[in-house]
């Protein structure tokens, strides 16, 4: 296995601590997971005082901290996701985040949530590029270069990029219902924006020369809870191939008052240079589905180059198709068994995890969720997001999802 990528995750003393639970960085192979950071000073442990501006920019500080600790910078981020609790305050975020990208703008995902943990006004969490590698002691291809591209075809923002890609993965900014000729959102109702956002997505792929089957995780963001399974419903018609992995997450604002915002994580077989296309081109998604776990409208793990992606999990029991009973400890330890089954039916263990995502019904239950995480983390190794939302289907109290290390990649097809 010496010749095997090995996750590294580490904290540093000038960012926020995440007592053990989580780690402030979990990189593995060609990427970095960065664990969600709020408003809070690493001196005092509290939040910073001041409104939104002053908010955001503790969070910027905090992630750049902590590139700086493992020697990168803030162009190495490839996709930004930025959670408010109020949607007007978006243009201020916008203000304190542009001069933290002088070189490029990465790929962006803007909604605003129910409520955020300590209160926070804002939550910023950042995926970035690791060129080197984690092969111990064996740095590999450090001078791989990020792709960014925009096209016509879709709507443009002046502060984000259609699609970054590097190594193997495009990242695909979360779109919006836009018509991007008219620049306005379409008319109707969910399934008419959901078209629209897909519509939009398929149009950056086709730009870049890859098909939607090549998408390997999509997540939706729906302001509505009703609407969730109609979005689910429209997903199914996107796909001719097979389903990627699928979380739905239930926004309290979208920008532009959209309905649903549709956000993509695309294979990228032929890599990014100096990869050479006809080495890499071939790489294969795996795609794979457990009776141990719940079956739902994506499928439960998709794999690709290094990473597996899983969709979110809510609390239900598969072999009763039932809600589990109990408050939400229960629920949460459900969740987690529900994602440990589907990451050994690929012979993989919960130590493989870099990235969890949480979504709680009730913001206070962290604590709770916190000593039932723990026996599935000991080491407190993945990085972590939660996030606070008014409604979860079938009146669930959590839903996780995960990104799960793939040391052996998939295979080029035959």
């Amino acid at each position: 296995m010496s010749n095997y990528n090995a996750i590294s995750a580490k904290n540093i003393a000038n960012a926020p601590q995440g007592k053990g639970v989580y780690s402030q960085s979990v990189a593995f192979s060609h990427y970095n997971n960065l664990s969600a950071q709020l408003p809070v000073d690493p001196k005092s442990g509290e939040l910073v005082a001041g409104g939104v501006k002053e908010q955001a920019g503790q969070c910027f500080n905090n992630i750049k901290a902590i590139l700086e600790s493992i020697n990168h910078v803030m162009d190495d981020i490839v996709r930004v996701t930025v959670f408010v609790k109020n949607i007007s305050d978006i243009n201020a975020v916008d203000e304190v985040f542009v001069p933290f990208f002088p070189g490029y703008l990465p790929a962006r995902t803007v909604l605003a949530v129910a409520v955020l943990p300590m209160g926070a006004l804002v939550q910023i969490e950042a995926l970035v590029s690791h060129g080197e590698g984690t092969i111990p002691n064996a740095p590999q291809t450090g001078d791989l270069v990020k792709v960014a591209r925009n096209t016509q075809n879709a709507p443009r923002n002046s502060v984000s990029t259609q699609t970054v890609a590097f190594s193997h993965y495009n990242n695909i900014s979360a779109q919006l219902p836009i018509d991007p000729t008219t620049g306005e959102i379409v008319a109707g109702g969910i399934k008419e924006q959901m078209g629209q956002c897909f519509n939009n997505i398929k149009a950056i792929l086709e730009s870049i020369d890859h098909v939607m089957d090549d998408i390997v995780r999509v997540t939706l963001f729906v302001k509505n809870i009703p609407d969730i399974e109609i979005a689910k419903e429209v997903f199914t018609t996107f796909f001719t191939g097979y389903m990627p992995a699928l979380t739905a997450v239930v926004a309290s604002a979208l920008p532009e008052d959209a309905l649903v915002q549709i956000e993509a994580v695309v294979s990228h077989g032929d890599g990014t240079p100096p990869q050479a296309p006809e080495d890499t081109r071939n790489i294969v998604i795996k795609a794979n589905n457990t009776d141990n776990a719940p079956q739902s409208a994506g499928s439960q793990t998709v794999a690709f180059s290094h990473y597996n992606h899983i969709s979110a999990q809510l609390p239900v029991d598969a072999k009763t198709g039932e809600m589990v009973t109990g408050g939400i400890k229960q629920q949460a330890d459900q969740c987690l068994k529900n994602i440990k089954a589907i990451v050994e039916s690929v012979d993989h263990v919960m130590g493989d995890v870099v990235k969890i995502n949480i979504a709680l019904k009730n913001i206070e239950d962290i604590d709770a969720v916190d000593e039932i995480y723990t026996t599935f983390f000991p080491g407190g190794i993945p990085a972590r997001r939660i996030i606070g939302v008014s409604a979860l289907p079938g009146d669930a109290l959590i839903q996780i999802d995960a990104v799960v290390s793939n040391a052996e990649g998939t295979p080029p097809a035959a």
